[in-house]
């Protein structure tokens, strides 16, 4: 079978590998029909060195079942399913408190901790299918695909974003990036009931989609200038809740100058960093918290799923370009130069 292998920085090549194949009984070989690029991908295309690769690629996907091992009992042959990026039991302590992504199964954890399977990819065997894999009561070929593929990691990291943030009614918002998942942070917090969504981002199709999901402002500037502008939009005060979608210093910094005295700043950007601000002048002294971390997408499958399969909503909108595994190479590409927001893969 064809997946998508990345190599070092720069260099991502789509290779024949072995057929993936079930191996434990609670595994499920799916036949992946819809997969993406993820932002979170474009970290190792930047930097990654030539010692950690190859490495399989993508951790989003939606496919159809072919194979089950012997004790999965959730999931048979020919469902349509859709994976969370992190696998997980479902039963579990941390599970039953909806945090999917501490799962204490030996086989739990994220894709990137399976070396021989990846969502980018034309199968794959996924582990503990029972709790990881949500059926889904469309067909294949259904228009509302790529809207039930930001099930598996956008759309329900920007709504944990904005949960963890406490988010609701009267909450003054800022999201900072305009990435798939700051625009669908955007359209969480519209869902929760903010009473304002300033967004920051600097590419205008993407601010001008983000409006569209509920920003009532947007402020392209950044640093200083950026806060200020924040801050004249709120009174000066700044806003309740920071939903910083980036994981780079300068937007963590740039949270910490605009939320407001006993607010929050929710993390869902993966931070490229491990220390921060966080003592008696930076957070501690305004009794600001802080939040956030990888997102329990299973936790959120079913909660989001329905406004989806009724049309209320389409958070699939965030994908501007799709491709077949051949163009997986020039679609990181085009994903890091600002050309594509988020590509969609058919495999």
């Amino acid at each position: 079978m064809r997946a998508t292998l990345m190599y070092e920085a720069g260099d991502v090549r789509v290779e024949d590998v072995p057929d993936s194949v079930v191996k434990e009984p609670t595994d499920a070989l799916v036949r992946i029909t819809a997969s993406c690029i993820c932002g979170s991908d474009l970290w190792p295309y930047a930097s990654m060195p030539s010692a950690d690769g190859p490495v399989r690629m993508g951790h989003e996907f939606i496919g159809i079942v072919e194979e089950t091992g012997s004790a999965v009992t959730t999931v048979k042959r020919g469902d349509l399913v859709v994976a969370p990026f992190a696998i997980s039991d479902n039963t579990c302590a941390f599970c039953r408190e909806d945090l999917h992504t501490s799962c204490e199964n030996a086989q739990g954890g994220f894709w990137d901790g399976i070396p021989e399977e990846g969502g980018q990819a034309e199968a794959v065997r996924v582990p503990l299918a029972d709790g990881t894999l949500v059926k889904l009561p469309v067909a294949a070929d259904s228009a509302l695909v790529p809207s039930l593929l930001t099930l598996s990691d956008v759309f329900g990291t920007g709504h944990h974003a904005a949960v963890a943030g406490g988010v609701g009614e009267h909450t003054r918002v800022t999201v900072i990036g305009d990435g798939a998942v700051g625009l669908l942070a955007v359209l969480s917090a519209r869902l929760l009931g903010a009473e304002q969504i300033i967004l920051m981002g600097r590419h205008q199709a993407r601010t001008d989609l983000g409006r569209d999901f509920g920003a009532t402002d947007v402020v392209s500037a950044r640093g200083e200038e950026g806060i200020e502008t924040v801050r004249d939009l709120t009174g000066g005060h700044g806003t309740h809740v920071v939903l910083e979608c980036v994981g780079a210093m300068p937007a963590y910094e740039q949270a910490l100058g605009i939320v407001r005295p006993g607010g929050v700043i929710s993390r869902v950007g993966v931070p490229q960093y491990e220390e921060a601000p966080i003592g008696f002048g930076s957070l501690f002294r305004h009794n600001i918290r802080l939040a956030g971390g990888p997102a329990p997408t299973r936790a959120y499958i079913e909660e989001l799923m329905p406004a989806i399969l009724d049309g209320s909503i389409d958070p699939g909108r965030v994908f501007d370009a799709t491709t077949g595994l051949d163009g997986v190479p020039a679609g990181y590409q085009d994903m890091a130069d600002r050309k594509s927001l988020k590509v969609l893969v058919k495999p």
